[in-house]
Formats: C-alpha cells, structure tokens, sequence
C-alpha cells in the first residue's frame, strides 16, 4: 500500500492555474524530494494534500485512505504532519511550550478548558523527548525567540516529529539556514526511521538531492520529469527549466 496517492489534483486561483493535474504515489518509508523553480506550486500542492485548501479536482489517498475533503485536522489524527515554509511559532513561550502545544492538538484536552497544561506531565515528557530527538533538549525552557533561526527550525521539526507521524511533508526544511546549520538538520532527517514516510520540498536541488530516494520536478503547476537522482538530473527538461541551460 502507498503512504500517499495524489491524482490528477488541480487547483486555480481564478484564472491562475497553479496545480495541474498532479499525480503522486509515494511509497511507504520513501523519501519523496519534490524540486522545482519559485512559482511551480509546491507549497500549493502541500496544501491540497494537508487539506488546507481545497481541490478543484482530483483525489488524495492517504495509506489507502480517500481524505480529498477530509479536514486538515482529522488527516493530523491519521497520521500527517508538516512544516512550513515561513515558520509559524509562539516566540514568547519556551521551546518546550511549543512542542507541547503540538501534542496537545493530539490530545483530548484540547478540548477541556479548565485542565492546567502545566500539570500535565506526560506531555511535557514526550516534548522533552522529541526535542532530544532534533538536539535540543538542553535548552527546553528557553523563549524561542532567544534561539537562532536554525534552532527554530528543527523545534518545527520536533513539532511535526512529537506527534508520532507515519508521513511528514517538510516544506523547505534548509531555507535561510547557514551552512552549519543545514548539516545539522541534514544529520536530523536521516536519523528519522524509514516507518516515516517523508516528502520534502526543496528549492535548491543541491542541498537535499542525495536525501531522495525518488524525485518529482513541477514546472508551472505541473510534473514535468520523476524518477531516480541519475533519471532526473539526467533529463533534458531538468536542465532548461531548472538548471537554466
């Protein structure tokens, strides 16, 4: 069974047609590397899958699963999760607050106003626990908005990570880093285990092209070239609408 089937997905903004007819099957424990200019639809084609918008067309199959009009939060409790290109935190809370606010949307009392989120200390323990996972859990109580770009970036990861996600879409996980930092976060995606479906976006082809197991090219909404590292980076159509030759 596939982790994730897109099929023939489309969407427009009036007369802007910004995914067309997008197929995608991604296997279960694949690394997916979804590449391709500014302007080509990726983070668009991430929220049609997450349900953040809403398709025009076509059909999203999670582990064999239809969610094409399921709610975004429903597709988190069957296993999703994700990161964002611009990255959305609560800078005054601590690094730990913020994961445990992640798990918290997983939980039953979110919808109990009257339970103390510090007393609950079985969340605090998985926070703790995901932040160790991406490097971080010696500095736990701190205020994000103390940490570096690069820290806030792997507490995304921690976010995504805490939930126990069976797939995780990374929209542009090295954006904005240095050069450290992407090594750092590079070292954290492959230490993810293979029971974790991931498919990440990336707009510098170089920097996440050996983490791939297949990659998809879109070019103007649409998929252009897929296959293996050597198949795509080999192809003619990579080269003129990617690398510019």
């Amino acid at each position: 069974m596939s982790a994730l089937v897109v099929d023939k997905l489309a969407k427009s903004f009036g007369g802007l047609r910004v995914t067309r007819t997008v197929n995608l099957n991604v296997e279960q424990g694949e690394r997916r590397l979804i590449i391709g200019p500014n302007g080509a639809g990726k983070t668009t084609l991430f929220n049609l899958i997450t349900g953040e918008l809403a398709p025009d067309a076509g059909s999203v199959h999670l582990f064999g699963r239809d969610i094409t009009r399921m709610p975004t939060r429903r597709r988190t409790h069957l296993g999703m999760a994700r990161t964002y290109q611009i990255i959305t935190l609560f800078g005054r809370d601590t690094i730990e607050h913020n994961v445990t606010l992640a798990l918290l949307g997983l939980s039953p009392l979110r919808w109990n106003p009257l339970a103390a989120l510090g007393r609950q200390s079985h969340l605090a323990v998985q926070a703790r626990d995901a932040l160790g996972r991406v490097g971080l859990e010696h500095i736990a109580g701190r205020p994000l908005a103390e940490t570096s770009y690069g820290e806030r970036r792997r507490v995304e990861i921690a976010m995504a990570l805490a939930q126990k996600p069976k797939l995780v879409l990374l929209d542009e996980p090295f954006a904005g880093l240095s050069i450290d930092e992407r090594q750092d976060v590079r070292k954290l995606l492959i230490a993810i285990p293979r029971e974790v479906t991931i498919v990440m976006i990336e707009h510098d082809m170089d920097v996440a092209l050996d983490l791939a197991d297949r990659i998809t090219l879109l070019h103007f909404g649409e998929v252009i070239v897929e296959g293996t590292r050597a198949e795509v980076v080999a192809d003619v159509r990579t080269r003129e609408v990617y690398l510019g030759e």
